[in-house]
């Protein structure tokens, strides 16, 4: 029901949070870089392709960051709603069960009640909670990051078509980086779940590849 403190560069954001907008914002641009025509592409396209991939990564980036904040909205309002809850009730296994409820399942069912009882008072000396949720700065914070992340994750794809003239070798560099990325999402990703890292890198990257095929071949 408490937050727990980051020491991460990006402590508004939880690691997969993270990767996900990473993974999304990669895939809204491969969506653009996979319908280039490089054989008969010009300048004028390419910068039309570059301008699109852009503008629509930030919109992307901006609407990701609006449905962070309901996200954390709902989550504060839940928490407001299970403190008021076990404050108000009168039946101290009933406080109990609803803090169970609020905790993972792992952990809920090696509590002892004394346990759940000793957080039940503890909760109980907290202030009262507010009428409605409140965002915080964290949260705002989070909103922001979440928007960068998948405006960002733009530039390391579109930035060969950039700096190289040949539009052939330059989609063949930004595909290489596209897949470099997706790999390292894979891997950070099989970190923290515990998985085997190469192996979900290399799912990682044919899940990331299929998806941007769905999206091209759906007119995403």
């Amino acid at each position: 029901m408490s937050e727990v403190k980051s020491n991460s560069l990006y402590p508004a954001l939880e690691p997969m949070e993270r990767i996900s907008e990473v993974l999304f914002g990669l895939i809204m641009v491969l969506t653009y870089t996979g319908t280039l025509g490089v054989v008969t592409a010009d300048r004028m396209q390419i910068k039309t392709m570059l301008i699109g991939a852009l503008g629509c990564n930030l919109a992307w980036g901006i609407i990701d960051a609006g449905m962070y904040l309901m996200s954390r909205l709902h989550e504060q309002g839940r928490n407001v709603l299970i403190l008021r809850s076990v404050r108000d009730s009168a039946n101290s296994e009933v406080a109990q069960s609803a803090i169970a409820n609020a905790l993972p399942p792992l952990l809920s069912s090696v509590l002892p009640r004394e346990q759940l009882e000793i957080m039940r008072l503890k909760l109980c000396q907290l202030p009262g909670p507010p009428a409605y949720p409140v965002l915080t700065k964290k949260d705002g914070l989070g909103a922001i990051a979440v928007c960068l992340l998948v405006f960002l994750s733009t530039f390391p794809v579109t930035l060969p078509f950039l700096l190289l003239n040949d539009a052939r070798f330059a989609l063949r560099v930004s595909n290489a980086i596209a897949i470099a990325m997706m790999f390292m999402c894979g891997y950070f990703f099989a970190h923290y779940a515990g998985l085997p890292r190469w192996a979900t890198s290399a799912i990682s990257v044919a899940i990331g590849c299929v998806l941007v095929f769905i999206a091209i071949a759906l007119g995403g």
